[in-house]
């Protein structure tokens, strides 16, 4: 237990006496993770983003105005009795017209082509809410197969919202991939920055070392502080960069509630705080420790 505490002593007197060598590598590796928090809160926005389409997405089955009232619920009942969906929602041939003057109130044109036809020419529809939004497909298909040969059913409106489904998903998993190149050429960086920090360290204690193998300490006393020595610059590193995404958040908080439909990235950083803590001083200390032994590995034979 002595012997570890003189070795964190020994590595934080290594890390102050580093001096600007220890605050560039703090500075990269502020930068690293920075970009990591940021990859964490731009996947909680496109997560927020893809979950709220997937909320607003449903199958509309659109009827010929042919179609009675009996013939719908029929129809109705039998969808209902599947086991994915979870509810439906009839729209009548009136309702359809009236929000379809709403929508169109505008547009005197429309109106007036409408008004001369002296008819509805609207059919009613159902909309039907899935269990789960990877359950639509497997609904679709039962609507087209089992009902699709209905003389009463005009069309089945869903593939349009799954493109952009689609979309939303590849563009998220573009992030991601390109996100993790970013990290992986920042972290490179700050290894490399890393690795030479602990190479000054050593020649500027190469005195030190010398005596110390003179009088027999052993190889994890020698090693250790500058191991610490890196760990510590990935702590303060980590402590940084939480207290610069704070404000940060703060500031963007209201306007991204505002763009993303009540997203509040500063509520998302203070109710998820721990796991932040985590991933970003986590990550600063596995990058100083590994970079800080592959250092005394290569550099420091002892």
């Amino acid at each position: 237990m002595m012997m570890l505490r003189r070795i964190f002593v020994a590595g934080a007197k290594s890390f102050i006496r580093s001096g600007s060598v220890s605050f560039a590598t703090v500075l990269i590796m502020t930068v690293t993770l920075m970009i990591i928090g940021f990859l964490v809160f731009l996947s909680a926005v496109l997560s927020n983003t893809l979950v709220s389409i997937q909320d607003k997405v449903d199958v509309n089955v659109y009827f010929t105005p042919a179609a009675s009232d009996s013939d719908i619920a029929t129809i109705q009942e039998e969808i209902e009795a599947i086991p994915e969906v979870a509810a439906t929602t009839y729209t009548s041939r009136e309702e359809a017209l009236i929000q379809f003057r709403e929508r169109h109130a505008d547009d005197e044109l429309t109106l007036r082509a409408l008004d001369e036809l002296g008819e509805n020419p609207l059919g009613a529809s159902l909309s039907i809410k899935a269990n789960d939004p990877s359950q639509y497909e497997g609904i679709v298909q039962y609507l087209e197969n089992d009902l699709g040969g209905s003389s009463f059913i005009d069309r089945i409106n869903y593939f349009q919202n799954k493109t952009v489904i689609d979309r939303l998903t590849a563009a998220i998993k573009a992030t991601a991939r390109a996100g993790s190149i970013i990290v992986f050429l920042f972290a490179l960086a700050s290894t490399i920055i890393a690795l030479a920090t602990v190479r000054l360290a050593i020649y500027s204690a190469r005195d030190e070392i010398a005596v110390m193998r003179l009088v027999g300490a052993s190889n994890m006393y020698i090693r250790g502080p500058f191991i610490v020595a890196g760990i510590l610059s990935g702590v303060f590193a980590g402590l940084i960069t939480l207290i610069l995404f704070y404000p940060a958040a703060w500031y963007a908080g209201s306007a991204t509630a505002i763009w993303l439909g009540g997203f509040n990235v500063f509520t998302y950083y203070v109710d998820n705080f721990a796991v932040f803590f985590g991933v970003i001083v986590g990550a600063g200390v596995f990058l100083g420790g590994v970079a800080s032994y592959l250092a005394v590995r290569r550099y420091l034979k002892v």
